[in-house]
């Protein structure tokens, strides 16, 4: 005879029809409405919306920038995760809690801050102004905030791959006579590649939607720093929703796919761990 094994939540079909009710309202249903929103366009008035030159220049520097912030990530969060898991140091938890500041602060806050600090009489960029080099107002300032936004995510990701990392199998190598970099790149690396290309994805489709850190170190120059949610931004100021839902629509399936792409990571990864099959 099978019993059921008991659960401290509500029957299934109850929370089932909660969570997708759940999920209508707050995610499913703002996307239809955008979806339906657009359908109201022909597909030339659609094409032309989003192929516009500063639309288009937009694009590029949005998904230039986040792709190099989420790259410059991939480096530093590696670092960051070895030190905080291979060393003991004299404040390392606040260090570890430090990682987590940009998802605490407001992004508004820390874009403020950023421009206040490398802006051409700030405390940084009153030192790099004298030889030319300008960092607010300028896509290079649009790359570090969102370098500044993201590194969480690579950091979080990989630091508990390291942690449960076997020691046993450096051991074996070290006895077998390989060296510090054979160990890492043969040994270690393989291990956390998968936790690696995950959290660089999830800088990245974060740093795509970025506004609030970005919007006031950018200095928003059409063509030069001019990032695609503040396009959307401006055309629902200007009235034009269905410009607006337009390009909407081109960040929204970017972010789909980006999502596609997380969870194929993610199943690779448990794939590689042997926690499928």
């Amino acid at each position: 005879m099978r019993f059921k094994q008991p659960s401290v939540l509500p029957g299934f079909n109850l929370s089932l029809g909660y969570t997708l009710f759940y999920l209508s309202i707050i995610v499913l249903l703002p996307l239809s409405a955008l979806l339906i929103k657009t359908s109201a366009l022909s597909w030339s008035h659609f094409w032309q919306i989003i192929s516009e030159p500063r639309v288009v220049a937009s694009y590029k520097l949005t998904f230039g920038a986040s792709f190099l912030a989420a790259l410059i990530n991939l480096v530093t969060g590696l670092l960051v995760a070895w030190v905080l898991v291979r060393y003991q140091f004299f404040g390392k938890r606040f260090v570890d809690a430090l990682v987590d500041l940009p998802f605490a602060l407001p992004t508004a806050v820390a874009g403020i801050a950023l421009a206040t600090i490398y802006a051409p009489n700030g405390w940084i960029g009153q030192y790099l102004e004298p030889f030319g080099l300008k960092i607010a107002f300028t896509p290079i300032g649009i790359v570090i905030a969102l370098t500044f936004v993201t590194l969480p995510f690579v950091v979080r990701t990989v630091q508990p791959v390291l942690q449960d990392l076997e020691h046993e199998l450096e051991e074996a190598a070290c006895s077998l006579g390989a060296s510090r970099w054979q160990i890492f790149y043969k040994v270690i690396f393989p291990t956390i590649l998968p936790a690696l290309l995950t959290g660089f994805a999830l800088a990245f489709a974060r740093a795509i939607g970025e506004y609030g850190s970005v919007i006031f170190i950018a200095g928003n120059m059409p063509f030069i720093s001019e990032i695609t949610p503040l396009m959307i931004i401006s055309k629902l100021e200007q009235y034009d929703y269905l410009g607006a839902t337009a390009i909407a629509v081109v960040m929204l399936v970017v972010s789909f796919a980006m999502l596609l792409l997380i969870n194929g990571l993610q199943w690779w990864t448990a794939k590689r761990l042997g926690r499928v099959k």
